[in-house]
């Protein structure tokens, strides 16, 4: 006879996040950054990393946007969901996110063969829906100014019995996405270069930048946020987490609307006296504009905030300047009134 869930108790794999007592949490380590390397290299090929000048600079650009469901995000669910159990498979999983961990974690589900449940905002772009959607995973909405997405998924999770996989607030999911560091270094030692010497990489709740910063400890790193959702940078350079102002504004970078980082990711970058600058719309069209035009790539809002920041300025270049392009999740329109128009 088939078992049912647990019937109380906290969703497994969500104990850091909602404070449970007496709980330790793993850390992430680049020992985990290097077997989600592996682990992704096993069924996937490396995502291109392509130069494009920039001045007198050389950009090397890591192409996100080339992953099957168009974004990093599903290097982390792959890494965190090939270590549940069978027994936690056979409940499935509930995530929450605007998108593309939506459509990472459902794309590590279908090919797992696990059930997905996905809490989305309701103001989600409806390319990113869609992605979900056709991945096999179910959709559930939320108002993003109005309800708590973490607490709708742990709520979904107890009732289902089934695991939480966050976006960014757990070690497997930050190992994972800094897989794409690793292969970028040895994708420049074939070209018979060195590591990067910088690290510019966008951050929402700093799963990418704090991963990539493991990979790649000799690295400056630098990330970049839009204007007025710059929580991780004030939190850096205050000292402790400060979460989003009330009344944020309206941003085309749905995927870096996050109103409070964890204390995983935070530490991480902290110890590596990672730097921040944002950046604004303008500044991210006219980088979307620039990835099109020069290398061929749609890139997402979210996506272009780190070209945008080293196109206006904000951040000098290095000898070898690794530039995330983290995600190509853009509606039709959005995209061509943004860049066309």
């Amino acid at each position: 006879m088939k078992r049912g869930p647990p019937s109380k108790g906290p969703a497994r794999g969500w104990m850091h996040f909602f404070g449970e007592a007496n709980v330790i949490v793993r850390k992430p380590t680049r020992y985990g950054v290097l077997q989600a390397a592996e682990r992704i290299s096993a069924i996937l090929p490396p995502t291109p990393l392509i130069p494009i000048e920039l001045g007198s600079a050389t950009l090397w650009c890591k192409c996100e946007s080339a992953q099957p469901m168009g974004a990093f995000k599903l290097r982390g669910a792959w890494h965190r969901m090939t270590e549940m159990t069978a027994e936690e498979a056979e409940f499935g999983v509930v995530a929450f996110s605007s998108g593309n961990h939506a459509q990472g974690v459902a794309w590590a589900a279908r090919r797992l063969r696990m059930a997905a449940t996905i809490v989305m905002p309701s103001d989600a772009p409806k390319i990113k829906v869609d992605g979900t959607r056709a991945l096999g995973a179910d959709v559930i909405f939320y108002d993003r100014m109005t309800e708590d997405r973490a607490t709708i998924a742990r709520d979904l999770a107890e009732k289902k019995g089934a695991v939480v996989v966050p976006s960014y607030d757990d070690a497997h999911i930050i190992e994972g996405q800094g897989s794409a560091g690793i292969e970028a270094s040895l994708q420049l030692a074939e070209l018979g270069l060195a590591d990067p010497d910088l690290i510019v990489s966008p951050c929402g709740g700093g799963g990418l930048s704090s991963g990539l910063a493991l990979a790649l400890p000799e690295a400056k790193v630098v990330i970049v946020e839009p204007d007025g959702w710059d929580d991780m940078g004030q939190s850096l350079r205050g000292g402790a987490i400060v979460p989003v102002g009330p009344n944020p504004p309206r941003t085309r970078c749905d995927a870096l609307q996050t109103l409070q980082v964890s204390p995983l990711t935070f530490d991480v970058l902290r110890s590596r006296e990672a730097t921040a600058v944002s950046v604004s719309e303008d500044e991210v069209a006219a980088a979307m504009r620039l990835a099109f035009e020069q290398l061929s790539l749609v890139i997402e809002p979210g996506g272009a905030v780190g070209l945008a920041a080293l196109m206006a300025g904000k951040i000098a270049a290095g000898e070898r300047t690794l530039l995330l392009l983290s995600g190509g999740n853009v509606e039709p329109a959005l995209f061509d009134a943004l860049v066309h128009g």
